[in-house]
């Protein structure tokens, strides 16, 4: 799809670029905890009236005093212009660039200092039944942008009865085999309109990111309630924004 917003944090100094439109069909998506159990996957609700020129945004971001520019919405890759924006953040801005959040179906990509990769499951065909995509080619990916030095941050989503234990493991042990100290959160599920699946409970979260930590050095979990995940803006000021364009 496309970019249709501009966000900007006075405190931290970075401005987020938000996409419209996904390549995962991911049936337990948190956007639906905005668009309810029939929104689609990875689509932000409402649907924008309109989309960005590339040239608008570049023009917003010289306005601004800007230290990292991220990527956000749905998978912030299916965007005709990441390409050019991320070789005007680096050669014209010098500023740093990561996605905020990507489901890692294109990184690496050139101009682009990170990521942070959501990883759906191990199993082959839980993660085709999941995102309706093959688990071979994102796995690589990963892999291959740690290769040419990107800054990887991956989580993965616990969902019980889907995303089981046993798949989060999985995920920690294969990304051990890339690197031990690569950053790995554990996200716990949070029930979504129209899914039968339970958010985990606090002592399933601590078994999790107990088994995960046999493999890795740095892990980490969170457990958030849809109220808060509805009001971050409230609870964490980096989600504090202002919207520019």
């Amino acid at each position: 799809m496309a970019f249709y917003k501009i966000t900007y944090n006075e405190k931290y100094c970075f401005a987020t670029v938000h996409n419209y439109g996904c390549t995962f069909r991911c049936p337990t998506c948190s956007y639906k905890l905005h668009s309810g159990p029939s929104g689609k996957p990875g689509l932000s609700f409402p649907a924008p009236k309109q989309y960005l020129k590339t040239e608008e945004i570049k023009e917003a971001l010289r306005k601004l005093p800007i230290k990292n520019l991220y990527f956000m919405g749905g998978e912030p890759t299916v965007a005709k212009d990441l390409p050019e924006i991320l070789r005007f953040a680096k050669e014209e801005l010098h500023i740093g660039t990561r996605l905020g959040h990507t489901n890692g179906s294109k990184i690496p990509l050139p101009f682009l200092d990170g990521a942070n990769v959501g990883l759906k499951a191990w199993d082959e065909d839980l993660h085709r039944t999941i995102t309706g995509q093959e688990r071979n080619q994102i796995f690589a990916n990963v892999a291959a942008a740690h290769k040419v030095g990107m800054n990887l941050k991956i989580n993965v989503v616990y969902v019980p009865g889907l995303v089981d234990l046993d798949q989060v493991e999985d995920v920690a042990a294969w990304l051990a085999s890339v690197d031990k100290d690569i950053p790995f959160h554990i996200m716990g599920y949070i029930p979504v309109p129209g899914q039968p699946y339970p958010q985990p409970t606090v002592e399933q979260m601590m078994m999790a990111e107990n088994l995960s930590q046999r493999h890795l050095q740095n892990v980490a979990s969170s457990r958030l309630e849809p109220d808060h995940a509805l009001s971050l803006s409230e609870r964490d000021d980096r989600f504090a924004v202002t919207r520019i364009l």
